[in-house]
């Protein structure tokens, strides 16, 4: 371990040729290190060492709200981007996707240690404009952005601990040092003042109350697939709604569809997907068990479907100022405010999870993931852009392809 002794410590280049020989890499493996260094993400992150790529797409279709969108979305799986597109094109042939913020506080703790919950719960109400000001006074430019501390809830955790909980509209940033300068500031302000024992303060990334309800309807007749009617595959959709509500095996897999659609968003605007994905899972659990976050039904002759989430999302600040392909991103999926990041987020994950729901009661997801898995295989054999759909149609008609038969493939168009 004595290599890495103040690794932090040292420069770009001295960094990268320790971990050259820890790892034992050839010339050309530090070399693909090396060339995709970016000057500015050395002073981003620690220890850096270099930038790692993932593949930007635009998924296209929308209309939300009455005006038509396009998505940027990062990632590196296949099928997602074309799946949201596909999804948003059924919600289309209708009148779109509605989306609508329901709240955007950011929510925080402060954990007390206590065994006398009356005593807090009665302090707060007592206090509660001064310890409202005392967060405020903590971050005061927020309140000219239109933000501030919104309101405390004291809640307990168990004969013990107690958590006083900050809600903050934290206006068109992402917040996180916003609200937990609040709450070191409120924790300090009720230790001094009231004696209580503070076991930690940090934001919470359960944000209940940074709300988004989006929802939109399908004509039946975009739905028929393979022979099953518009009507039926409806039904099945609705069936497998279901599904998702009673079994957590499925609910888990159904809400990944979801967030394949969310995240990769999310990332292209420069957004933390960790943090939502934490958040979103939690809010599929409460109720007491995991349950699948849409819901479809059908009305008035068409498919209806609907979908409330956590969405703790920020248009200014972080990654925003750094990574400059974020305001490019901003410009293309036009939306210019915090609001409209969540409505647009939130009308993709609905758009990717109808896609796959279809793909699941029609023809099975397999098909579809396997035509885009093809061109994936064919480019790790080594396939250039002009030999790649030669490739993938002869893949096609293998039963269970593997990189060596398109090797083989690729081999024999060049002779």
């Amino acid at each position: 371990m004595g290599t890495f002794k103040h690794f932090y410590h040292k420069n770009y280049d001295e960094r990268l040729s320790i971990i050259s020989n820890f790892a034992d890499l050839n010339n050309q493996e530090v070399d693909e290190f090396a060339n995709s260094k970016n000057q500015k993400n050395n002073s981003l992150i620690e220890n850096y060492i270099t930038d790692y790529s993932l593949p930007e797409g635009i998924a296209v279709n929308f209309i939300i709200n009455g005006f038509n969108k396009v998505a940027p979305m990062v990632t590196e799986e296949p099928s997602v981007i074309a799946a949201a597109s596909n999804g948003a094109r059924m919600f289309s042939k209708s009148d779109g996707l509605h989306a609508k913020v329901i709240s955007h506080n950011l929510t925080g703790q402060i954990i007390i240690k206590t065994d006398n919950y009356n005593l807090l719960y009665g302090y707060v109400k007592n206090h509660y404009a001064e310890l409202l000001r005392t967060a405020n006074n903590a971050h005061k430019s927020i309140i000219d952005h239109g933000g501030g501390a919104k309101k405390i809830h004291v809640r307990k955790l168990d004969e013990h601990y107690c958590s006083l909980d900050l809600f903050v509209d934290v206006a068109e940033a992402m917040g996180a040092n916003i609200i937990n300068s609040m709450l070191e500031a409120l924790a300090s302000f009720i230790s001094t003042n009231h004696n209580e024992n503070i076991l930690m303060s940090i934001l919470s990334n359960y944000s209940i109350d940074s709300l988004v309800r989006v929802t939109g309807k399908v004509p039946f007749a975009q739905l028929g697939k393979n022979g099953i009617s518009g009507e039926n595959v409806a039904k099945k959709i609705v069936e497998a709604s279901h599904i998702a509500q009673i079994d957590p095996y499925r609910a888990a897999t159904h809400n990944k569809g979801i967030m394949n659609g969310i995240d990769a968003f999310v990332m292209a605007m420069g957004n933390d997907w960790r943090a939502v994905e934490s958040g979103v899972h939690a809010y599929a659990s409460r109720n007491g068990s995991y349950q699948g976050l849409s819901k479809f039904t059908i009305e008035d002759g068409a498919l209806f479907g609907e979908m409330t989430i956590p969405l703790s999302l920020g248009f200014v600040g972080g990654a925003t100022k750094v990574l400059p392909k974020v305001k490019v991103n901003q410009k293309i999926a036009k939306v210019q405010s915090k609001n409209e990041l969540m409505q647009m987020a939130a009308a993709v994950g609905l758009s990717q999870n109808l896609a796959a729901l279809k793909a699941l009661v029609t023809e099975g997801i397999q098909k579809g993931h396997m035509n885009l898995q093809l061109k994936s295989l064919a480019m790790s054999a080594g396939a250039n852009d002009e030999e790649l759909a030669h490739v993938v149609d002869k893949l096609r008609q293998l039963a269970n392809p593997n990189l060596q038969d398109a090797q083989t493939i690729i081999k024999k168009l060049r002779k």
